[in-house]
């Protein structure tokens, strides 16, 4: 509303009420009105208003409220805050039914409800209102009924809030199952993945030992033909003898030695030894057996000496014993 009818709202009260009656209003001036918090009776009678805006319940200061001969068809749902209300007037509207906070107007002495389309539970106990002990009888059975409306509401509720409190919980539980599948698989999946490779690492290592065993063989069988071939290398490769110079002298003294004891055996044994050619190989080889018996005694003298030395030996070595 313009500050000109905030103004003219001065003009409305009288000591401590607001008369907003026959103003044609169509809606609460809720803003206004909480600038007069002395104004305890608002009277809005006669008027077109069809709701009352959520802000008129926070006008707690009122105690009387006359909403009679209106269009209201319904009620804010926070009512119930109006919490100095003792009577209340809503003769001639649309009303069907009242919001549950209905309940919490404790403080309520008079109501009055007639001439609404009310729900017949609703109107059964508001009665007919056709005086002041009716009215007074119409406020405490409304709040009786509203606040078995309450109750049944907040049982509905709390059945509701259960029933959501369970569903929560299968869903948790769920939840939680799911969850503990999901563990149970991964846990499972780990398993299963360690398990395939450990084999594969056992495969590997078998697969490593056969390789390493057959490398073994190929190089004992690589050794054994190494060497087989080394043998045949080194008997094939074995030079042959050459005849050498020394060889050669070896033989031809030899053959020279035959041939010289061919001749004197057959100048000594032989009718030859008479020829002049076999005179100076009998001189020769008189004088070498000649040369050979003189000898004889030095040998034999030699080989008494080294039989008395060893005979000494062997009794010095018997005495040490003893």
């Amino acid at each position: 509303m313009s500050k000109s009818k905030v103004l003219n709202l001065k003009d409305k009260i009288n000591g401590n009420e607001m008369d907003l009656s026959l103003c044609n209003l169509t809606e609460v001036p809720v803003k206004e009105l909480a600038a007069f918090p002395k104004a305890t009776v608002l009277d809005l009678s006669c008027n077109n208003i069809t709701s009352l805006p959520p802000e008129f319940c926070n006008l707690t200061h009122l105690v009387k409220v006359d909403l009679s001969k209106n269009q209201l068809t319904c009620l804010p749902d926070d009512l119930g805050n109006l919490g100095n209300l003792q009577h209340l007037d809503l003769y001639n509207n649309k009303l069907s039914v009242l919001p549950v906070s209905f309940s919490q107007l404790r403080s309520l002495k008079w109501l009055d409800l007639k001439d609404n389309p009310l729900e017949p539970n609703l109107a059964k106990a508001a009665g007919d209102c056709l005086d002041e002990k009716q009215c007074k009888q119409c406020a405490s059975k409304v709040l009786q009924h509203m606040k078995a409306l309450q109750e049944e509401v907040d049982r509905a509720r709390e059945k509701r809030l259960l029933k959501e409190r369970e569903v929560e919980k299968k869903k948790e539980a769920k939840q939680k199952e799911r969850e503990a599948k999901e563990r149970e698989a991964r846990k499972r999946e780990k398993a299963e993945e360690k398990e395939k490779r450990r084999k594969e690492y056992n495969a590997q290592m078998e697969a490593l030992a056969v390789q390493e065993q057959q490398k073994k063989r190929k190089e004992e069988k690589k050794r054994r033909n190494g060497q087989a071939a080394d043998k045949k290398a080194v008997v094939e490769s074995a030079p042959k003898p050459r005849r050498s110079l020394i060889g050669l002298l070896f033989k031809f003294l030899l053959l020279l030695l035959l041939g010289l004891a061919g001749a004197a055996a057959a100048c000594q044994l032989t009718d030859l030894r008479k020829e002049a050619v076999c005179v100076p190989i009998n001189v020769a080889v008189n004088d070498s057996l000649s040369w050979a018996r003189e000898q004889e005694g030095m040998v034999r003298q030699l080989v008494q000496n080294l039989s008395s030395m060893v005979k000494e030996l062997l009794e010095s070595t018997q005495a040490s014993k003893n």
